[in-house]
């Protein structure tokens, strides 16, 4: 037993490897194989199997074969491991980013004729750098939502920890396509980490129907109601409905028109949407109201009144200025009063009448007396006798009218005159000082002749002698 032992030791002798090879994490190892002492022996094939430490199952990870070349079955090697030189002589592999699982026995096994199989193994040991740090990881979101955020931490891969967050929310149509960050901060990290997302809500139809106006009176034409619809996915139907629709009512998608307004269109419109999540719907209830009154009328009435307006203040400003002007004359008539009173009889006799402040009528003139002398002639006196003296009581041509002495022809001219005055003072006194009437007697020696001269009535009410009065 001990002999055939030793045999065996020896014939597995002749498959040369290393014992051991010592590797990190991440790298790239070598696997050396060769079968140096071949002599009459023939190689037909060489494998290189994998038996893992913790007594899982052998899996064969890379094959050679002269005739058929080199083959890869299915490990979680698959994509790492490579012949360096696909050969019997040679038939050592690669493996790439070694990773801790790795860790294992690995055979290189020949097929040989006629002795059998002959095989090789060498242990792969991985060491890991320890990395004594500690940090915490912090997650946190960003975003207008209403919601909540929890988070969470637990052992990862390869003496990790894993850190998780979630956020929370009771979904709403509006938040559809609202942007929600993730933003994690490590001390690994030079600055933090952001992960925009954009939240998707799925929703059933909201239906909005605009348009109307209340005011859709008998005749009225071209309303449009539309139905306005939010939905996620998108909605794939419009569906409008009445209880009857009205002939005069076209619908095209979502738009509703109304041609003519009449009874018929005084009803409930309906407008369904759906999707695949639902259907909303929204109505709108119209009231047909009498027509309207023509625009056009209210603006020539509007256009009438206004002109009228114009009209009546045109005549009112056209009164103002006539009383104005009136108004204006009177009170510079009046405000001549000082001037003395503008009769008849001082226009012609200069008589001795005063004005209401006492002044005495028209003292610029001349003032005439009769003097009773041979010649008996009316003689001018002046008028620049000073204040608070009294005039020459010698009778004046006025006293000799009031007198008796006066035949009957005489006396009519004079009741005439008297007449006159009075219709003159009903008017008020013309502005101004008013022009002076001096009699000159055709014979200064007979008065008579002046009283018998033919008298002339004038437009303003005042009378004088074509031959007797001058101004």
């Amino acid at each position: 037993m001990k002999e055939r032992n030793g045999r065996l030791r020896a014939a597995s002798q002749r498959v040369k490897v290393q014992p051991e090879v010592v590797s990190y994490p991440g790298e790239t190892i070598t696997l050396r194989c060769t079968f140096p002492d071949q002599g009459e022996i023939q190689l037909t094939q060489v494998s290189w199997i994998w038996e893992p430490t913790n007594e899982g199952e052998r899996d064969n990870i890379a094959v050679y074969h002269p005739q058929f070349g080199a083959s890869y079955p299915a490990s979680p090697f698959t994509g790492r491991v490579d012949f360096t030189t696909p050969s019997l002589d040679n038939p050592s592999i690669t493996i790439k980013d070694v990773k801790m699982t790795d860790e294992g026995n690995y055979i290189c096994e020949y097929a040989t004729y006629p002795s059998g199989n002959e095989q090789g193994t060498t242990a792969l040991v991985i060491l890991a750098k320890p990395k004594n740090t500690a940090s915490i990881v912090s997650v946190s979101w960003v975003t207008a939502l209403t919601g909540n955020a929890t988070t969470a931490s637990g052992p990862g891969e390869d003496s990790t920890v894993t850190v998780s967050s979630e956020y929370r929310m009771v979904p709403r149509p509006r938040d559809n396509g609202k942007d929600l960050t993730c933003i994690v901060n490590q001390r690994a990290q030079e600055k933090a980490q952001s992960i925009p997302l954009k939240l998707v809500i799925e929703y059933p139809p909201q239906v909005n129907i605009i348009g109307y106006d209340n005011n859709w009176y008998v005749g009225r034409t071209n309303v449009v109601l539309t139905c306005e619809a939010t939905a996620n996915p998108v909605a794939d139907s419009v569906v409008w409905k009445a209880g009857p629709m009205p002939d005069t009512v076209q619908v095209k998608n979502k738009v509703l028109t109304v041609l003519k307004v009449d009874d018929r269109v005084n009803t409930t419109f309906v407008c369904e949407v759906k999707n695949r999540l639902g259907v909303g719907k929204d109505q709108v209830t119209a009231v047909v109201r009498e027509p309207s009154k023509d625009p056009s009328n209210v603006g020539v009435v509007a256009g009438a009144i206004i002109g009228s307006l114009l009209a009546l203040l045109l005549v009112a400003a056209l009164i103002a200025v006539l009383v104005t002007r009136s108004r204006r004359q009177q009170q510079g008539y009046r405000g001549n009063a000082n001037q003395g009173a503008y009769d008849i009889k001082t226009r012609i006799f200069g008589g001795k009448k005063t004005s209401k402040n006492g002044a005495g009528g028209n003292n610029n003139g001349p003032i005439y007396t009769y003097r009773e002398s041979d010649s008996e002639t009316l003689t001018e006196k002046s008028n620049n006798a000073p204040r608070g003296e009294p005039l020459n009581t010698t009778p004046t041509a006025h006293d000799i009218l009031l007198s008796n002495d006066l035949d009957e022809s005489e006396r009519r001219k004079f009741d005439e005159l008297e007449a006159a005055e009075e219709e003159d003072e009903g008017y008020d006194h013309f502005a101004g000082a008013a022009p002076i009437l001096q009699i000159r007697p055709h014979d200064p020696h007979d008065p008579a002749a002046y009283l018998d001269d033919d008298m002339e009535s004038q437009r303003d009410g005042s009378v004088i002698s074509r031959t007797a009065v001058y101004v």
